[in-house]
């Protein structure tokens, strides 16, 4: 028997989330595998190894990690390829490198296996027949993996809050026959391979018998496709069904948050009576901020044609209209139950400067429209599958990123949240100078800045006091007069520096009667009234 090392140095894929707070479920599959080959695995993270942790002895060493698509981070970052560099150096037995990082080839030639198709299966293979190859685990192994590795969660430093179990539901592409989008590795993976409901309901069971309270269903290309009936077209007909047995065998077991990731509108347009019950199911089930993510990657309809890809913009706006109609209903966290975002792709072949442009007009029609938008996603086209000659020049990228942030970001962010929203349940996570920095638990949550020091690692309320172009600043709720700091009463809308230095010198303050005398404006006395509590401070 043999002690296996699983580290986790954190993969971040544009579908599967696996930087803190989220475990990404191919951890949790080596945990799995690890034990299903009759060894015993040990579990640390990239963090704990950063501020001085011991690793477990070990014979073999699985690191985890990489990035498919840059991103940025509040807490968690993963491995560089300088600490990857390190922790080889450090180790003396065998080693094994999963995720995005095994592509790079500067860090295979580090590591004795390098496997990124599945790194479960080809850890169980090396401790089972001492050879391991690339191959996709069999459905049996995937689900009993999953159960197996449930332990995992245990060692990870956020557990039991604010950890969340990222779950696979299934691998491949619907559109898997004609190769799928020109960019995508999904259709690679072949044909979908769906995992039973309720075999991840027992998943979930497992992790929640262990303290898990957060989950996300990621890892697919298309929620709404979920064990669709397979004719060979590129838009199957939706089971809503399946999905039904899937999202009340997980709502059962009471999650705090229950969100899901991907979805394609395409087939969400061609198939409207199915997809509306199954956005029903997702409201019903799941919980408020809940976001689906659209691939519409351009507004470009010659583009759309070039790179191959599977929905039309009238297909992506039918998407928006239809589930802001059926989820818009703001729910107990503040947030709307469902909402969509968008996935826009600079790069793709035959992109020109009017496509950049037809993009901001479509985006700008949404807010017109007085649609919402939870997520803006710009990224440039990463040429993991095929190379891209490049089409635009990256100022041309920056720029129109700055005109969507500038120009639709901020007023979607103050339609979306406007001042005085209270936002439950906002987790503190790190401080900046006097700014505590948190967010919601879930999928795609906003960025709170606050500007007071509040205590880390704790969850409180907070409301919405102002804007940026992709955050928002807020105060603790209800916030006590009496005995806030002076930066938190300088935040209140319409106070500032002299009118915050004003209610300091006038408190203790009883009720809105004192606080309009101490203030020279009774307009702005009753407009920050909604934000304050006049408990006295105890002497």
């Amino acid at each position: 028997m043999s002690d296996v090392l699983i580290f986790d140095g954190y993969i971040d894929e544009p579908g599967s989330l696996g930087v803190p707070p989220y475990i990404h479920p191919v951890v949790r599959a080596v945990f799995g595998a690890v034990k299903d080959s009759g060894n015993t695995p040990h579990y640390m993270t990239i963090d704990q190894w950063r501020h001085g942790h011991s690793m477990p002895k070990a014979d073999l060493l699985v690191v985890l990690s990489g990035m498919s698509v840059p991103g940025r981070y509040l807490r968690g970052m993963p491995a560089s390829r300088r600490e990857l560099f390190q922790l080889t150096e450090d180790f003396r037995g065998e080693t094994v490198l999963g995720g995005p990082a095994a592509l790079d080839p500067g860090l295979k030639d580090r590591f004795h296996h390098a496997h990124y198709l599945d790194p479960a299966s080809a850890s169980f293979d090396l401790l089972e027949k001492g050879v391991a190859k690339d191959r996709w685990r069999e459905l049996e192994e995937w689900d009993r993996w999953m159960m197996l590795g449930a332990d995992c969660v245990l060692s990870h430093p956020d557990h039991p809050q604010p950890l969340i179990a990222e779950i696979e539901t299934y691998r491949g592409c619907v559109r898997y026959v004609n190769g799928g989008c020109s960019f995508c590795v999904e259709p690679l993976k072949g044909r979908p391979l769906c995992r039973e409901p309720g075999a991840i309901v027992a998943e979930v069971r497992a992790l929640r018998e262990r303290g898990v309270v957060n989950f996300r269903l990621g890892s697919q290309t298309c929620i709404i496709s979920y064990k669709a009936e397979l004719d060979g077209s590129d838009c199957p007909r939706p089971n809503p069904k399946a999905l039904e047995e899937l999202l009340s065998g997980i709502s059962a077991l009471n999650p705090e948050i229950l969100h899901v990731d991907n979805a394609n509108p395409a087939v969400m347009a061609r198939h409207p009576e199915e997809t509306e019950i199954i956005l029903r199911s997702l409201v019903r089930h799941c919980t408020p901020g809940n976001v689906l993510a659209l691939g519409m990657e351009t507004a470009d309809p010659e583009v759309v044609r070039m790179n191959n890809l599977n929905a039309t913009p009238e297909e992506v706006l039918w998407s928006v209209r239809t589930i802001n109609r059926l989820g818009g209903e703001r729910g107990s966290n503040g947030m709307p139950a469902l909402l969509p975002g968008i996935n826009v792709l600079v790069g793709l072949m035959g992109e020109t400067l009017n496509s950049l442009d037809l993009d901001l007009c479509f985006l700008q029609n949404i807010l017109d429209e007085g649609l919402l938008l939870r997520r803006i996603n710009i990224r440039q086209v990463m040429p993991v599958r095929r190379d891209f000659p490049q089409t635009v020049s990256h100022s041309a990228f920056l720029k129109f990123k700055e005109k969507v942030r500038t120009h639709i970001d901020r007023p979607m962010l103050e339609r979306l949240v406007p001042v005085g929203t209270v936002l439950r349940g906002v987790y503190t996570e790190i401080r900046d100078g006097k700014v505590t920095f948190g967010r919601q638990i879930g999928t795609y949550p906003l960025l709170v800045g606050i500007p007071h020091p509040i205590d880390l690692n704790k969850f409180i309320d907070v409301a919405v006091v102002g804007h940026g172009f992709r955050s928002i600043s807020g105060v603790a709720y209800p916030l006590n007069v009496n005995s806030c700091p002076i930066a938190a009463l300088e935040a209140l809308p319409g106070l500032g520096r002299k009118r915050a230095i004003r209610l300091f010198h006038a408190r203790p303050l009883k009720d809105g009667s004192d606080l309009r005398k101490a203030l020279d404006d009774p307009r702005i006395a009753d407009s920050v009234l909604q934000f304050l509590l006049f408990d006295q401070v105890q002497s």
